[in-house]
């Protein structure tokens, strides 16, 4: 068996010098922030109801703007992947996204059409996600 492990010595390099401990801290009497709720009770009436409207306007902001960028994601994906032009869901998609491109469709001019799709739909999609954000949060700061 092995002998048990030595009790470490004053001059080990893993015992602590012979520091004094910190001073200890008088406790103070400290009271706690009184709670703030997050909308004032005084808060009625058409004030109220204009903060409702905005927080619903900026909502279908940033909602509409991720559809439309939705949509333009998925078209580019289906022309990457070569999907049927002749279905349905391809030809729905693709009716969407040739107005919602806003002009960057034939922005960049790569070797393969599949990549052009690509870069440039995509570009549209972070444009409409970029702006949508950027709107809904000048819409939300008209709130009172």
């Amino acid at each position: 068996m092995t002998e048990p492990p030595k009790p470490p010595e004053a001059g080990d390099r893993l015992v602590a010098a012979d520091r004094p401990s910190p001073p200890e801290q008088p406790a103070r009497n400290v009271s706690p922030r009184p709670h703030r709720p997050a909308l004032p009770q005084s808060v009625t009436g058409p004030v109220r109801v204009w903060q409702g409207v905005v927080v619903f306007l900026a909502a279908a902001v940033r909602l509409a703007s991720r559809l439309a960028a939705l949509i333009l994601v998925l078209y580019a994906i289906f022309t990457v992947f070569r999907a049927n032009p002749a279905n349905i869901w391809y030809q729905f998609v693709e009716s969407l996204a040739s107005p919602l491109s806003v002009g960057l469709a034939n922005l960049f001019q790569l070797a393969d059409v599949r990549w052009t799709t690509l870069v440039n739909y995509g570009l549209a999609a972070l444009v409409w996600l970029i702006v949508g954000s950027v709107v809904a949060g000048l819409i939300r700061r008209a709130a009172p």
